[in-house]
């Protein structure tokens, strides 16, 4: 299985990112997520065995008790792209508030999964929504000057759970469910 670990948008918040993806679309070389779909990833795990699932369920509900976050709010808004503004590979809608909790609880999800030997992260983690990936360059000033230009807000979710995520690829594109849930409370 496809897996990785995440904290999924409320279906309420959906126009809303869809909202923002429709600045960009009239830039080339985008491939939009799906809005229905919207996340905020915590820690990608790739290809996963079923008889891991045991462990890691148990390594992420210790995740989830050591990063003593207790339900909290996070409110979207504010764009930007990675690795940077000169060479776009993803375009992401920001968290203005509620950072801090969803940066402890991907910290005790790395621990975790790192001393089970999945690959640490390459990068800090910056909380996000990916809005776009960016296949080629030909959209790329549009997407600079709608990143430097525009400050949406999205609105605000309430988390109480983290979600272990099955992807599965398609011709359409990745399609998520929920493997398992882990209560903040």
């Amino acid at each position: 299985m496809r897996l990785f670990v995440s904290v999924d948008l409320p279906d309420d918040l959906a126009a809303s990112v869809s909202t923002v993806q429709d600045e960009f679309r009239d830039a080339s070389g985008l491939r939009f997520t799906d809005p229905e779909q919207a996340h905020v990833t915590l820690k990608f795990l790739g290809e996963v065995d079923n008889d891991r699932l045991g462990q890691l369920r148990r390594e992420l509900a210790a995740a989830v008790s050591e990063a003593s976050v207790e339900p909290f709010s996070v409110r979207f808004g504010g764009l930007g792209v990675f690795p940077s503004l000169e060479y776009i590979s993803v375009v992401w809608l920001g968290v203005e508030a509620g950072g801090d909790p969803l940066t402890r609880l991907q910290e005790a999800v790395e621990s975790r999964t790192v001393a089970m030997g999945f690959d640490p992260e390459s990068h800090e983690f910056t909380p996000h929504v990916t809005l776009a990936r960016m296949d080629h360059a030909g959209g790329k000033e549009l997407v600079q000057d709608v990143v430097r230009e525009h400050e949406p807000t999205v609105g605000e979710m309430h988390v109480d759970s983290i979600h272990l995520t099955e992807s599965t690829l398609t011709d359409d594109g990745p399609t998520y469910s929920s493997v398992d849930s882990f209560s903040l409370e």
